[in-house]
């Protein structure tokens, strides 16, 4: 289950969010179940490596150029997100539905990918 206060950090604005990153490095962000679904977390992008957002429904999210580095995205609903140039690397995708997302030049190095849903995804 998420962390109230991360979700609400998150919710505020990519310079909260990134504010509070900066002066807590070692806490990993849990985001797990929450509902992001339509929401830019671009302003966020290069703070979210290492964030849990395991089961989040992340419907249409805006990834785009994020750093999403050992992120846990484990069952989460990526339907139709814009992970364009994202960073993905060893990052968790198991389970995860990729189906019609962007991860146009997108970097999976290490990505785990096992059982995600890829269908109708923009790999170029």
């Amino acid at each position: 289950m998420a962390n109230d206060r991360h979700v609400a950090l998150l919710r505020r604005g990519g310079d909260v969010w990134n504010a509070w990153r900066e002066k807590n490095p070692k806490t990993r962000p849990d985001l797990a179940n929450a509902d992001f679904s339509g929401v830019n977390l671009e302003p966020a992008q290069e703070m979210m490596d290492g964030v849990n957002l395991a089961e989040a429904d992340l419907r249409e999210a805006d990834f785009s150029n994020a750093n999403l580095y050992k992120a846990c995205f484990y069952n989460a609903d990526l339907r139709k997100a814009n992970l364009s140039g994202a960073w993905l690397g060893d990052a968790t995708l198991h389970e995860a539905n990729l189906s019609e997302a962007e991860l146009r030049s997108t970097y999976l190095g290490g990505a785990y990918l096992a059982g995600a849903d890829l269908r109708g995804a923009n790999l170029t």
